[in-house]
């Protein structure tokens, strides 16, 4: 009689582990949770300080600020303004934030700050629809030289992005001629160039960038010019033409008219300090889950009390995978199937040297009293319920004693499974009837070995983190302990009882 194949379940398993590896790998790309405990993010908080003189007159102070800038994610915004109301606007493709006010009079402050997230893969949001650009009208003999320098610099070029290289080079100091004298100025530069581009036909704008260094205050702008290519804005240094966004610069304005407009003050002028700071990644990734929606997904939104409760259950599967190892690949022995994972529970909540102590003592002086009953010749349920109750009233003892003598190792056996330890006891006391002391020791010894090895795993702070955030690695757990259940070879603990044969062969 042919066995069935085997394929489908090892297409089983293999679909399970590669479910909880991906989930867990989506998990992390998605919501930023690292896969090691500890990890740090720099975050920087950048400060926007706007003051002007109040003309004792309704004010109204719109200042622009990014909306999703090159390589950086927005994790949280905020307003100081003492006396002021504060919105964000959103229109005509940018953001504003806006301060009003009934009446103001004298110097007034106002504050904007924002924390920001170093992201490589960042973009900002396309146009709905492609820039429109004009031709705009010069005089002469401005005009003829606007007319022949766009024409050298289109002769050089064939795409809009050399094209503006080449026309900064032509307006460079080192390669003006006449006509580009008779139109570059310090002060027109980078209005001219814009000017020059959407004469030309290609849709071009200002920018301003925020060099980010820590601990920097009363930090200014630096210009940059940005071009449609005809899928998205470049930015280009406008005295070099050098392409991309500096690293550690943050683009503050990209294409509003303004940055900073006042009604009712004067003598306005914006201002900005930064401070770079490292947050945890958990609670980044935690914070950024809030914003995008995805935090249901997660056990934090759960109440503290069953935030507790999971972060135990969750370390079940690896003391179950801890065992099922242990006894099916290696061979020992142990009291009980899964008893020895509900030992390493109460060893996680007692930590390892106390929880053995009060595991050992337990189970001494109830197998000195399940010795009593036993010359009683009670029935098995009676026996079993009074054990329970003496179990309660020994660990009880401990607690009182532990407490009397100044140390805690009393008061935590009442982590300890009762029911388990009754029944431990049980089969402890049959064993010994049936086969012998020696017997109850190698599987008394073998329990609590297992027992410390799925502590050891279930302790360390990586088991609990990865449980914890990453739980569809339990579905890679089931796998393995579903692959160790097809084991049918030789424990390794029987290799040494069958080495006469390999000898006799």
């Amino acid at each position: 009689m042919n066995s069935p194949s085997r394929l489908p379940f090892y297409i089983a398993v293999f679909l399970l582990i590669a479910a909880g590896i991906s989930l867990a790998t989506w998990r992390h790309v998605e919501l930023g949770i690292p896969w090691l405990t500890g990890e740090q993010r720099p975050v920087w908080m950048v400060e926007a300080r706007v003051d002007f003189d109040g003309s004792n007159d309704p004010v109204v102070a719109s200042l622009n600020v990014p909306e999703r800038p090159p390589g950086f994610q927005i994790l949280t915004e905020q307003a100081a303004s003492p006396g002021f109301g504060f919105t964000i606007i959103n229109s005509a493709g940018s953001r504003r934030a806006e301060w009003t006010k009934r009446e103001a009079a004298g110097p007034q402050t106002l504050y904007f700050k924002a924390q920001f997230i170093p992201d490589p893969a960042a973009e900002p949001t396309p146009p709905a629809q492609k820039p429109q650009t004009q031709r705009l009208f010069w005089e002469e003999p401005q005009a003829t030289a606007v007319r022949e320098i766009l024409a050298q610099a289109e002769a050089r070029s064939s795409t809009p992005e050399s094209m503006t290289r080449e026309l900064i080079r032509l307006m460079q100091p080192d390669t003006r001629v006449q006509n580009t004298t008779l139109l570059v100025s310090e002060d027109n530069y980078l209005p001219l160039l814009v000017n020059m581009l959407n004469h030309s036909g290609i849709p071009a704008r200002t920018a301003d960038g925020l060099k980010l260094e820590d601990a920097r205050r009363r930090q200014q702008l630096t210009p940059f010019l940005q071009i449609y290519n005809g899928d998205q804005w470049l930015t280009l240094n406008p005295k070099t033409a050098a392409q991309g966004v500096p690293e550690n610069v943050l683009l503050w304005r990209q294409g509003s008219e303004s940055m900073l407009d006042v009604v009712g003050g004067g003598n306005s002028q914006v201002s900005f300090s930064m401070l770079r700071q490292t947050i945890p990644a958990l609670q980044l990734s935690a914070m950024q889950a809030d914003g995008n929606g995805l935090g249901f997904l997660s056990f934090y939104e759960l109440p503290i009390e069953e935030q507790s409760m999971f972060r135990m259950l969750l370390l079940l599967p690896l003391g179950a995978l801890v065992v099922a190892f242990m006894r099916i690949v290696i061979g020992i022995r142990t009291s009980g199937t899964f008893m020895p994972v509900l030992i390493a529970v109460a060893f996680v909540q007692t930590t390892l040297i106390p929880g053995l102590v009060a595991f050992l003592s337990v189970v001494s002086i109830g197998l000195l009293m399940r010795g009593y009953l036993s010359s009683l010749n009670l029935l098995l349920v009676s026996r079993i319920s009074a054990l329970i109750i003496l179990v309660i009233f020994i660990t009880a003892g401990l607690s009182i004693f532990g407490y009397q003598m100044g140390f805690n190792t009393g008061m935590t056996v009442t982590f300890f499974p009762m029911v388990i330890i009754a029944w431990t006891i049980e089969r402890m006391s049959i064993l010994w009837e049936e086969e012998s002391g020696q017997e109850v020791l190698i599987q008394g010894s073998g329990s609590l070995f297992v027992a410390i090895c799925a502590y050891l795993l279930m302790s360390a702070p990586l088991a609990g983190h990865l449980t914890f955030n990453f739980p569809e690695l339990h579905f890679a757990v089931l796998g393995l302990i579903l692959l160790m259940g097809q084991y049918t070879g030789y424990k390794l603990t029987e290799l040494k009882r069958f080495t006469p044969m390999k000898a006799y062969d």
